[in-house]
């Protein structure tokens, strides 16, 4: 365990982060004990409603649209999700922008000190979800919203009671940490509820555990399909949807301006998040329709227009592929679909084939600068050990980074066809470290 006086504190984020890879031997270590002890030194509270958004996929798309829908009603909000695509301060958000370094360097001193204090080393979510919480409870805000890592029960965000739980689907993903069912992993999502409060469940058809442990500690449970619904469709065809919660309704509404299938969905929990708040967030259906339409979220079936087509998207599990490879057929006819993948080794990699293959005519694979990373060498060789069918001739070529990956593409593509990034965060961040990339490709020799 690493210790230090002040004058050994690191006095840049860059040096801190680098700092918390060290200071604990497991980057995944599941408890909820040291998060706890260090929550009560620092007398870690939140004077304001909170919501806490748990899940395996649309947690970041759900926390975007509860956020934009806060601001657009007038409320300041606090806003913790993760992971990053570029820069570790976007984790971080107060009144809707990024915070910037300076902010954050007092509160990772705080948690050092109450680490050594307490005689325990943390992991690097455990120290820096607890340094962006303490950031967040000393601003003078009205809401905060605070997305769960890994799970629920034992991730360092279930430190704080929250007054909603939202949790959106659940499916097969973290199995060496979770379990390996959907009852399991519901189990462990559903730790984030709170007897009394009311937690929303967007996912249609939940694990029977999460019902279980709503009904068990006595929470408000608010179940996709019988206290709140939509009526409309998810294809881009429709324009408008309607909402009908407990007592409140909202019709006519404009889609949200996040692209793709289960986004309605997703706008669905929020908005029982909202009625399930009313006594202490109440808000509009004018906030409703401008936070709706004003909401962005990089990385989540982002198309950028140009020559080819550009489409990122942090897909890193079978379920949020599968939702992928549907909003792709809806985006109507393209020649040829480039695909640069990246994601870790623990991930089911064969199901992510299944999925995408019969849209994708090239392959480019992409290391990653992560030690769980799959080299782009065994996605190469486990996607000729399947044997799938492709939209016709498949190629595959494998390289040492996104962004030369993506370089590789535009220069097979022609520029009608459409470029499709997606896996890890590393895989999407990597080809926006210098900027959204604007492709003005030539046709290919």
């Amino acid at each position: 365990m690493m210790s230090a006086t002040p004058h050994d504190l690191p006095t840049t984020l860059a040096a801190w982060l680098e700092r918390c890879t060290r200071l604990h031997p497991k980057e995944i270590d599941m408890t909820l004990d040291r998060s706890l002890r260090i929550a009560k030194r620092i007398g870690l509270h939140f004077g304001v409603p909170v919501i806490a958004v748990a899940g395996t996929n649309g947690k970041g798309s759900t926390c975007a649209m509860l956020e934009a829908v806060a601001l657009a009603a007038g409320y300041r909000v606090g806003l913790y999700s993760k992971p990053h695509l570029v820069h570790f301060e976007e984790r971080c958000r107060v009144n809707g922008r990024m915070v910037d370094e300076a902010a954050l360097l007092p509160h990772f001193e705080a948690i050092e000190q109450a680490r050594v204090a307490e005689g325990l080393s943390l992991t690097y979510f455990e120290f820096t979800t607890l340094a962006i919480a303490r950031l967040l409870s000393h601003e003078a805000l009205d809401l905060v919203i605070l997305e769960v890592g890994l799970g629920g029960r034992l991730d360092a965000v279930n430190v704080v009671d929250s007054d909603c739980a939202v949790i959106t689907s659940i499916d097969i993903d973290h199995t060496d940490y979770l379990g390996d069912t959907r009852e399991k992993i519901g189990f462990e999502k559903a730790g984030i509820m709170r007897t009394g409060r009311p937690v929303v469940v967007s996912d249609p058809v939940p694990p029977q555990s999460v019902i279980d442990r709503a009904a068990e500690i006595g929470a408000d449970l608010w179940r996709f399909g019988r206290d709140f619904s939509y009526t409309g469709s998810e294809s881009t065809a429709r324009q408008q949807w309607s909402w009908a919660g407990r007592r409140q309704r909202y019709n006519a509404l404009a889609y949200p301006a996040l692209r793709g299938a289960n986004q309605l969905l997703n706008a669905s929990g929020v908005l029982a998040a909202f009625e399930a708040l009313r006594d202490k967030v109440p808000i509009t259906a004018q906030a409703v329709r401008n936070g709706f339409a004003q909401v962005e979220l990089p990385g989540r079936f982002q198309i950028v227009p140009g020559q080819p087509t550009l489409v990122l998207d942090v897909a890193h599990n079978p379920h949020a592929v599968s939702v992928l490879a549907q909003n792709l057929d809806q985006m109507g006819f393209f020649p040829r679909t480039h695909a640069v993948l990246g994601v870790m080794h623990d991930k089911d990699v064969a199901a992510i084939f299944a999925r995408m293959a019969p849209l994708v005519d090239h392959w480019h694979f992409t290391d990653l600068p992560l030690a769980r990373a799959e080299r782009a060498e065994a996605l190469a060789a486990r996607h000729a050990s399947l044997g799938l069918k492709g939209p016709g001739p498949v190629t595959v070529e494998c390289h040492a980074n996104p962004a030369e990956a993506l370089r590789a593409a535009v220069a097979r593509s022609d520029p009608t066809d459409r470029i499709v990034v997606f896996g890890s965060f590393l895989t999407v961040g990597g080809v926006l470290k210098d900027g959204l990339p604007r492709l003005t490709g030539q046709h290919a020799v």
